[in-house]
């Protein structure tokens, strides 16, 4: 382009001709995947002081000798300013975050919706900040993967540069918000279902180090939970640690299987009044008896970590009817694990916004508590210290909810520095994981896709299938023929076509069979029948077909049961669309394994 056309150019347009003269594609993703590690680590340091200078202005005043009735106020307004907000000012949805980022990989060329930017931080602030019963974990994710797809997207990168920035986005959230960058690399492997490549590593590692770096820097370079190891790990205890994995499993799969439930039922109700009518009563009610629900529950799991005898460990029952009642702590604790998972669906239920992530430590730590304690009370095994089987159970849960059990040992480790505890933590993470995969093949993230056919997955060829789509290999330029027909004019059609398949339609455009070259071959130069037969006579008048609304594995599985080579493609009131072919598939199918697979 001529210096003077170049200058009537808008500035920004001068600056990406300017990038491509003189950055490489390389080069210019790892420059943006610092960028995107700079702005994840602010987005999330700032989501974190929002909901703690709410929650200390809403329970400063709190005494914690006596229940406090405010609790059954403070979630309720919460859950209806945050549906409010995103009801008339974002007017989407934003629920499920770490579900639509996964679905933006497969279904959305990795694009996310601008306003995922800032809209998932202000609803999820005001939610956890009044004391709902959620995580800022996955909204924070979801604010991280918008900032790297709208970067990406204004930069006119291609999907294989999008999908990293939304990984790099989702593991810079990680970093940020636990100062965890081994956690955030290993996430966005893990549960983002990116593939571990050179193309992939170095950006990823980028935008990790640089939201860790940023973090220690804001918050000091102390761990987010202090630990002490005051029983370092012994060996005699291994059995109780796989025992542990294994009942951390089952914790999950019922923390899984509730929360669909009971989302279930909160979606079947159209108004939403009536959802924070139920979902702000259940809320309340759990909170106001047991206050440890009351927002993340970082408070509680502190406590249960750091605690050293049963004086201390007490204090969870502050601000609660059970205060004074030392002798109930197990039963308090366990009846926290019981409705912990339904505080958290009544407050996404009810008009919130969170995720689970801080629902699942939270749930691990009182487990793993309750379990060594419950052990050490009836002297039913050697000594089982509280703290590092709260810390154990932490790791458990975790692995077993995300189906992330290396997520679950590094963000432990991580976030406490337990670092000497990375034998039990394997341990406990990979007995819960082979333990839930036996009831739940998917996550709590990805069931939802994985029934539709639109997850994305380390294997490589249903990865591929899932970024195929049906618009992608659906072939339009067959003529079009009627069952009213005669014969010679089919014969004409069939002169200025190059198909040898016809699709046969009536006039409202519904597929009614097929006329194949094979078919009429042998009475087709014979001009004394042109007039005798009709194309409704001559089609095969029940062919297999398949839907435009079939994902591609799907599709392959029509193509192999059938033994077709080609098919038609119909809506859903049986109007002919086109073709799909075998080969058509093939030629796609390579051209995106290239993509897909380019170092």
């Amino acid at each position: 382009m001529p210096v003077t056309e170049q200058h009537t150019l808008p500035a920004f347009q001068r600056l990406l001709l300017w990038r491509e003269k003189h950055i490489t594609e390389r080069q210019f993703l790892l420059l943006l995947s610092f960028i995107v590690g700079i702005l994840t680590a602010l987005a999330a340091l700032l989501l974190k002081w929002l909901i703690h200078l709410i929650q200390g202005l809403l329970t400063e005043h709190f005494t914690s000798t006596d229940a406090n009735y405010l609790y059954l106020v403070y979630p309720v307004v919460g859950i209806l300013l945050s549906g409010w907000f995103v009801r008339h000012i974002v007017r989407d949805d934003i629920s499920h975050g770490i579900t639509k980022i996964l679905y933006a990989i497969s279904r959305r060329q990795a694009r996310i919706k601008r306003h995922n930017i800032w809209s998932s931080m202000i609803a999820s602030s005001l939610t956890i900040g009044f004391g709902g019963s959620v995580g800022a974990e996955a909204p924070i994710v979801l604010t991280g993967s918008a900032i790297g797809s709208n970067l990406g997207s204004l930069f006119r990168l291609d999907r294989r540069g999008l999908m990293l920035l939304v990984g790099c986005g989702g593991a810079g959230a990680i970093a940020g918000i636990f100062k965890a960058p081994i956690t955030g690399f290993v996430f966005a492997i893990e549960v983002l279902m990116l593939d571990l490549t050179m193309y992939s590593m170095l950006p990823l590692l980028i935008s990790s180090v640089t939201a860790g770096t940023l973090s220690y820097l804001a918050l000091g370079m102390e761990s987010s939970f202090h630990f002490n190891l005051d029983n370092p790990f012994e060996m005699e205890r291994i059995p109780y640690v796989i025992l542990l994995g294994i009942a951390c499993g089952l914790v999950s799969l019922y923390f899984t299987r509730a929360m669909n439930r009971t989302e279930s039922i909160f979606a079947k109700l159209k108004s939403p009044y009536s959802k924070l009518l139920l979902g702000g009563g259940i809320l309340s009610v759990l909170i106001f008896l047991f206050p440890p629900l009351y927002g993340e529950g970082y408070n509680t799991i502190e406590l249960l970590i750091n605690g050293a005898s049963n004086a201390e460990w007490d204090s969870v029952l502050d601000n609660s009817l059970f205060y004074g009642s030392d002798n109930m702590l197990i039963f308090y604790l366990s009846c926290i694990v019981l409705t912990k998972v339904f505080a958290s669906s009544a407050t996404n239920g009810g008009g919130g916004c969170g995720g689970t992530f801080a629902p699942a430590l939270f749930l691990g730590c009182v487990f793993g508590f309750v379990f060594s304690h419950f052990s050490n009370d009836f002297a039913l095994t050697p000594h089982l210290p509280e703290k590092n089987f709260a810390l154990l159970g932490m790791a458990g849960v975790m692995s077993g909810v995300m189906h992330a059990p290396l997520t679950g040992v590094f963000l432990i480790a991580e976030l406490t520095g337990g670092y000497n505890l990375f034998l039990p933590l394997l341990m406990v993470s990979v007995s819960s994981y082979l333990t839930i995969i036996l009831f739940e093949p998917h996550s709590i993230y990805t069931m939802r896709l994985a029934k539709k056919g639109e997850l994305i997955t380390h294997h490589k060829d249903r990865a591929i299938l899932t970024l195929m789509s049906m618009e992608s290999v659906i072939e339009k330029d067959f003529s079009v023929v009627r069952p009213e027909m005669d014969l010679g004019e089919l014969v004409k059609i069939i002169s200025q076509s190059h198909r040898n398949i016809f699709p046969v339609v009536d006039s409202e455009g519904v597929l009614v069979g097929i006329v194949t070259l094979d078919d009429i071959r042998n009475i087709m130069f014979r001009q004394e029948l042109y007039h005798r037969f009709r194309v409704g006579k001559l089609m095969t008048a029940v062919v297999p077909h398949l839907y435009s609304s079939d994902n591609m594995e799907q599709v392959m599985k029509t193509f192999d049961t059938t033994g077709a080579w080609n098919l038609p493609v119909v809506d859903t009131s049986g109007k002919y669309l086109g073709f799909v072919s075998k080969s058509k598939i093939f030629n796609t199918y390579r051209d995106v394994l290239v993509q897909f697979s380019e170092e």
